[in-house]
Parts: structure tokens; sequence; C-alpha cells
């Protein structure tokens, strides 16, 4: 299925300019087609296009379909990586994965201060179309470590300074929601981890292996999707 994203297509039956330059201009889409939008909030519309215009496609919604959210969330939070192509490759996969929130941390050890938040977006939108999403995962911009901590009060911390700690498949149960807290390339200090002990959250491990920082977000986006299937 081809699928394209506005998030306010129900009210302007509009495609916004990147949307209608790919359907006419790429696609070379005309007057009569029919065609899938998603809104990004769980609702597939049928539309037939009226104006076949290049910057502003106008349609007409023939029907709707709305999906029901997942029973559980999935909320990786991660440091983002001194190569910003790690963070935007781990941001793609774990959107075409499943994910309904991805916040970005900013840690002790963070080596990135700055992200662009609006190519991430761009990113996100891209890889849910290509993944046939109905939901687009919401993202966060820089959002510092206890701050971030200390409003959730629940959820997991996956760090390699403990040799000794549960597999997160061991003590998620399927169906509830999730937070999995991901460090920056030089790993969270004692203190944050001590930090988000304190506040609701459990220590855990995936997997032997020494993960960069972008696969470890990814891992455990897979290992909780998994266990929900």
């Amino acid at each position: 299925m081809e699928l394209f994203f506005d998030t306010d297509i129900e009210n302007t039956l509009t495609l916004n300019e990147q949307e209608s330059r790919h359907c006419i201009s790429v696609l070379r889409h005309k007057a009569g087609d029919k065609i899938t939008v998603a809104d990004g909030n769980g609702s597939y519309f049928t539309c037939m296009i009226t104006n076949p215009h290049p910057k502003r496609c106008e349609v007409e919604i023939v029907s709707k379909e709305t999906l029901k959210k997942r029973g559980y969330g999935i909320h990786i939070a991660i440091a983002p990586t001194k190569n910003i192509d790690r963070t935007e490759w781990f941001t793609e996969k774990v959107t075409e994965i499943g994910v309904e929130q991805i916040t970005l941390l900013k840690c002790e050890h963070s080596e990135r201060k700055k992200v662009r938040i609006d190519r991430l977006e761009k990113i996100v939108v891209a890889a849910a179309k290509q993944s046939l999403k109905a939901y687009k995962p919401v993202l966060t911009d820089l959002t510092v470590f206890k701050e971030f901590v200390q409003k959730e009060r629940k959820g997991f911390i996956a760090h390699c300074n403990s040799s000794d700690l549960p597999h997160l498949k061991d003590i998620y149960s399927a169906g509830e929601d999730a937070t999995v807290l991901i460090g920056p390339e030089g790993d969270f200090s004692p203190a944050e981890v001590e930090f988000a002990l304190k506040n609701g959250f459990q220590e855990v491990s995936l997997g032997s292996a020494r993960l960069r920082t972008e696969t470890a977000g990814m891992v455990a986006c897979t290992i909780l999707n998994v266990l929900n299937e």
C-alpha cells in the first residue's frame, strides 16, 4: 500500500506541500486517483484527488478507518550519540519495529548537547509511512536526565556498570507500559543509576554483549515488542 501522511488532512482536505510534491510531481497521480493518507493519530483515510496541485493537492475523503491503540506503550528514552547518524538510524528502526514515544536524554556523559529535532521528525514520519503505521511515535527533544526520571517515576534503566543484572525479558510483564532508559556512549554515571533506582526504576541487562547506544535502544524496543506478540 502506498501511504501518504498529513496530521490535518480531515480538516484541510489538502495534502501538505511535501506530500503534495511527492504525490503529484514524483508519483504522477492525477485527478480521480485514490490514495491512502494516515494522520498519525490512528486513522487511515481513503481519498480521491480533486485538484492535483503539486504544492497543495486537494482531496475528497471517501472513507475513514480508525485503528485502536496497542494495549501497551513502549517509551525509549535515549541519549543521542556523538555521531548523529546513529541516532537517526535508531529513530528510524524503532519507529518501524513499533514504539509509542522516543525521548532524547541529556546525561552526565553525553557528548551531544544539541539535535535537529525537525530532521528527526521527518525521519519518524518517513519510517511510519514505510512501515504503514497509523500512529506516529511522539518524539520529545533533549530532556535533562534527572527531570525525566522524576517525572516518569517508573521503568527500567539499562546500563553496564554491573555484570549481575536481571535481563529485561525476565522482569517485564507483557501488556504493561514500559519506559527504558538508554545511556550515552560513556554509559550512565553511577550517580545517575542510583538516582533512577531511588525514583522507582529497575536495573536491567540487555544481554551479555556490550552494545552501542543506538543498538541497545533498538534491542530494548525489539525485546518488548516480541514479548507482546
